[in-house]
């Protein structure tokens, strides 16, 4: 039995043929529409008693013929709108050829703007132009895209079909303009450092391997920005940022996709205090910037990202809600014993920062709604951070969360070469076999040698905080094309 969309299929190649028997190209190679629809309408609104004819193009949304007149919506990248087309004005033949025009085509028309007795402003055409025939259906109009892995393996279609998918994109590639147009008005300047390196370093995550066959030899996708971009600082470049892809092995959730946007940026002569204020006036700014507020929803709570934003201990908060202080559990054994005691599964190749950063996950994290630093973290949990003064077993390090999710990750940077070596090979003594463990990099330890100057570091998830400004709950919906099984070709 043939199926409706074969039927449609059929039905629409049937058309392009009688197109193209009349001596039309329904694929023309280009079209120069005078303005787009949104500027057409403002035009109009301004110069309403002397209408011009101008043109348009776009997908057509909607056809409502109506005997010797029809009405088609048409939708381009800045909006919709109405078009009018009328059997005396355009003549038989041509009017006769809106038979051929179907949902999902695109078309360009000229003509004058007025406005319909409702007062919708409305394009009377005069002339019309085949520029693509669609030869499947879209989305049902009512409807669009329900099936949500289809919305995410047929992106095109999601936009076409949801003006509020595609302001979610939209909005993302204006937050995105907004942090660097604050970070290079900060003095920043922006770089680009490789995706390929010899080392997956700057993170503790398992990387992608690939091979490089003219050099032949194994080379890593980046899993972090921060060590080349630390290079830079050694040379000289004060304020430095980068905002790129990353590639990490590892589970996918609605806040993990193997491939995400970060931010990075690096100050010299600054610290993880600087780095709290940076974050705090950026991400109010952005949020003024693109939404016009400070104040956004997101699961229903009502969330201000308006400076100062509350700050709290990692070793008090966990304590506060689970009841374990881990300054009373030296090591890793200690630890476990006592998580074990609470009932909890403890993974035994876990060392002590790992599980520490469990009990965050697990019971911290989700508490914090509101904006909310953590500060100063076991130095076994970051290996590229300054012991704090002190407590040499905790570092100036902050995480930021917000709905309880991380948005944020600072630290005042090591700049001892001597104590940064010893901490990679601390990590990898305690954790051989681990993937998920920070190589010690020697061409970066060399540089530490020549000097860094104190420093400040921060990284940033980019989709997480278009998740928050646009109030989503999976990093898929902010990701234009998510990572996702490929399917079995039948």
């Amino acid at each position: 039995m043939t199926s409706r969309l074969e039927r449609i299929t059929q039905q629409r190649l049937e058309s392009l043929n009688r197109i193209r028997a009349r001596g039309i190209d329904p694929y023309p190679h280009s079209y120069h529409p005078s303005q787009t629809t949104q500027e057409a309408i403002a035009l109009f609104e301004r110069h309403e008693e002397d209408a011009q004819i101008i043109s348009l193009a776009g997908r057509v949304m909607a056809n409502r013929p109506m005997g010797k007149m029809a009405f088609l919506n048409i939708r381009d990248g800045s909006g919709k709108i109405q078009l009018c087309f009328r059997h005396d004005l355009l003549g038989r033949e041509k009017y006769e050829f809106l038979r051929e025009i179907d949902i999902g085509d695109i078309i360009g028309a000229e003509g004058k703007l007025f406005r319909t007795k409702t007062g919708e402003i409305t394009l009377e055409v005069s002339d019309f132009t085949m520029l693509c025939k669609s030869l499947r259906p879209l989305p049902e109009k009512w409807h669009g895209l329900v099936d949500t892995e289809k919305r995410y393996r047929q992106r095109y279609l999601d936009l076409v079909s949801s003006e509020e998918v595609k302001n979610i994109f939209m909005l993302r590639s204006q937050t995105i303009t907004a942090i660097r147009n604050f970070l290079n008005k900060q003095g920043f300047i922006e770089v680009e450092t490789p995706v390929l390196q010899s080392q997956a370093g700057g993170a503790l995550a398992r990387p992608f391997i690939t091979h490089h066959r003219a050099l032949d030899e194994d080379l890593y996708l980046r899993i972090a920005l921060e060590l080349h971009l630390k290079r830079l600082i050694v040379g000289g470049v004060d304020k430095v940022y980068e905002i790129g892809r990353v590639f990490r092995n590892e589970g996918i959730s609605t806040k993990h996709n193997p491939e995400f946007t970060l931010l990075e940026c690096y100050q010299a002569y600054s610290d993880y205090n600087d780095m709290m204020n940076l974050v705090e006036e950026m991400v109010s700014h952005i949020a003024q910037e693109v939404l016009g507020d400070t104040k956004i929803i997101c699961n229903g709570e009502a969330i201000d990202i308006s400076s100062p934003w509350q700050k709290l201990y990692l070793q008090q908060a966990i304590k506060d809600y689970c009841g374990i202080d881990f300054e009373d559990y030296p090591d890793t054994a200690s630890l476990q014993s006592r998580m074990l005691e609470m009932g909890m599964e403890v993974d035994p190749s876990k060392g002590r920062g790992r599980l520490i950063d469990e009990l965050t996950s697990t019971f911290v994290e989700p508490n914090f709604i509101q904006p909310t630093f953590l500060l100063d973290y076991p130095v076994e949990m970051s290996p590229l951070a300054k012991r704090k003064p002190g407590n040499d077993r905790l570092v100036e390090r902050f995480e930021a969360f917000i709905n309880g999710i991380e948005v944020a990750n600072a630290f005042t940077e090591l700049n001892d070469p001597i104590d940064q070596r010893e901490r990679f090979r601390q990590q990898l003594s305690e954790r051989v076999g681990d993937e998920e463990v920070e190589i010690a990099d020697e061409d970066f330890l060399q540089a530490l040698e020549y000097g860094m100057p104190p420093t400040g570091g921060l990284g940033i998830g980019i989709d997480r905080l278009i998740m928050l400004l646009t109030g989503q709950q999976s990093v898929r919906e902010v990701i234009l094309f998510p990572q996702l099984k490929t399917r079995e070709q039948k």
